[in-house]
């Protein structure tokens, strides 16, 4: 994607485009699989840990990226989608979790059932992993 188009993306979300967020945005934008920081940390290996943390805190803050527990112990981020305000009634989304590849995969087409509480429960977050075998791994 352009510059100038992740520029304006970045600006409609509030986050001011340094070029150090451009190019993480871009990068997510380019992976199909959600990715760590360590991900991020090994593909801008010339970069500060501390600068790729707090682009992804920034992007996370203003909804940019979510953050996704696979059950490997590693968060992972993906970008969400145009509009997605990370509500939990409307914009929560199944994940799959490749046993082979260990890639992560937001199936954003694939939206979580509104779960009724009882009385008193709220619900803050949910997350939903399916595990097995992408259709990228033979088997």
């Amino acid at each position: 994607m352009k510059t100038a188009k992740i520029e304006s993306l970045l600006q409609k979300s509030n986050v001011r485009p340094t070029a150090m967020r451009i190019l993480v945005y871009n990068f997510l934008l380019e992976n199909e699989a959600a990715k760590s920081l360590t991900d991020l940390e090994n593909y801008f290996d010339k970069s500060d840990r501390t600068t790729l943390y707090r682009t992804i805190k920034t992007f996370e803050d203003k909804g940019v990226v979510h953050q996704i527990d696979d059950g490997t112990g590693t968060t992972k981020y993906a970008l969400c989608e145009q509009g997605c305000n990370c509500q939990i009634e409307t914009d929560l989304h199944l994940h799959f979790y490749c046993n082979i590849c260990d890639e992560t995969v937001c199936l954003t087409d694939r939206k979580i059932p509104n779960i009724n509480l009882p009385d008193g429960y709220t619900a803050e977050d949910a997350n939903l992993v399916i595990k097995g075998r992408c259709e990228k791994c033979p088997e």
